[in-house]
C-alpha cells in the first residue's frame, strides 16, 4: 500500500467545501478586508501558488473555492493534482482574480493547503513503511473540529484509509461504553444490543488484556481493536484469533514502531496522530503579474 492512486480520492460533496470556506473566510474577513482596501478592487491580479518543501498535495478544492467565493470568476489552474507527490519546491497553481478577492482569500486558501497537505504528507510517510505488506493504515476521529471531512480526504490522498467518519457509520464498544452499562458481561451484551440495533454496521470492540480479546471473540464481534498491546501480545491475539474475526492495533503507534506491528499479523493499524499531531507544510502565494501580464497570456 502507500500509493495513493490505490485510493479513492473523491473530495467531500462541493456543499460541505463551500461551507467550510465561508466559516474560514467569515472568521478572518470579519466587517472588511482593512488591508486589501487599499487596493482598487477591479485590479486583475494574477499569483503564484508555491511549495517550499517536498510534500504530497492535498485541498486544491478549498484553496479554488476561496478565491470562487470572493471572485466568482476567479480563475484556478492546478499543475499537480491532490494527491501527488512534490518532490521539491515547486510552483503547483496559479490563480487570476480581482485583487481585492485575490488577497482576501489569500490565507484562507493557503491555511487550507498546508493543513491538508500536511496530513497527506504524513500519512504518505507512514503508508510507505507498510509498503508490500497486507495491513490497512487508519484514521481516527481525532481531527480539527469541523474539518473531518477535510482531513479523511487527505488521509486518503496519502495513501491511508479512512475509518469510521464519525459516531453514524460504525460501532465501536470501548471502555467507557461497557463501564455505562454496568454489567458482568458487558461485551456480549453491547455486541448483542448492536446487532440488533444495527445489523447491517461493522461492530468492533476495543480491548486491553486477552482475556477481553476472548471475550470479544465468543461474542461475535466483527473486529477487535487491541488498546496499548506490546508486540509479543498483539503476536499471541493474533494466534488466538486464527482469522476469526479482523485486528487492530492502536495506542500511540509511531514509524519506527509501526512495520513491527505489522509483521505480527493485524489486520489494520490506526494512527491518531495522522490527523492530531499534523504539521502544516510550508507554502506561499505570490503576486507576479497584473492587467498586461494576464492579457498577453
Amino acid at each position: 500500500m502507500g500509493s495513493a492512486e490505490m485510493h479513492t480520492l473523491v473530495p467531500p460533496p462541493q456543499a460541505d467545501i463551500a461551507a467550510m470556506v465561508a466559516l474560514a473566510l467569515a472568521e478572518d474577513l470579519g466587517g472588511g478586508d482593512l488591508s486589501g482596501a487599499l487596493v482598487p478592487s477591479q485590479q486583475p491580479l494574477c499569483a503564484e501558488l508555491r511549495s517550499r518543501e517536498p510534500m504530497v498535495l492535498c485541498g486544491l478544492p478549498w484553496a479554488q473555492a476561496a478565491f470562487c467565493q470572493l471572485d466568482s470568476a476567479a480563475e484556478c489552474r492546478w499543475h499537480y493534482h491532490d494527491g501527488e507527490e512534490l518532490l521539491e519546491p515547486t510552483v503547483f497553481g496559479t490563480v487570476r482574480a480581482q485583487a481585492q478577492a485575490l488577497l482576501g482569500a489569500e490565507r484562507t486558501a493557503l491555511n487550507f493547503l498546508q493543513l491538508l497537505s500536511g496530513t497527506a504528507t504524513a500519512c504518505h510517510r507512514l503508508a510507505h513503511e507498510l509498503e508490500g505488506l497486507p495491513v490497512r493504515l487508519l484514521d481516527t476521529r481525532k481531527t480539527v473540529p469541523g474539518l473531518r471531512l477535510a482531513q479523511k480526504y487527505a488521509v486518503r490522498c496519502g495513501g491511508g484509509d479512512n475509518h469510521r467518519l464519525g459516531l453514524y457509520d460504525g460501532i465501536l464498544i470501548k471502555e467507557n461504553h461497557l463501564a455505562a452499562l454496568g454489567v458482568g458481561d458487558a461485551i456480549a451484551v453491547a455486541v448483542r444490543t448492536a446487532r440488533q440495533q444495527s445489523p447491517a454496521v461493522e461492530v468492533t470492540v476495543e480491548v486491553e488484556d486477552l482475556a477481553q480479546l476472548g471475550e470479544a471473540l465468543a461474542a461475535g464481534a466483527d473486529c477487535a481493536l487491541l488498546d496499548n498491546f506490546s508486540l509479543a501480545e498483539l503476536a499471541q491475539a493474533v494466534a488466538l484469533c486464527g482469522g476469526s474475526m479482523l485486528l487492530g492495533a492502536s495506542g500511540g503507534i509511531d514509524a519506527e514502531q509501526l512495520r513491527a506491528v505489522a509483521a505480527t499479523g493485524v489486520d489494520r493499524i490506526s494512527v491518531g496522530a495522522l490527523t492530531k499531531h499534523c504539521r502544516a507544510i510550508d507554502l506561499s502565494m505570490r503576486v507576479v503579474a497584473g492587467t498586461a501580464a494576464i492579457a498577453a497570456d
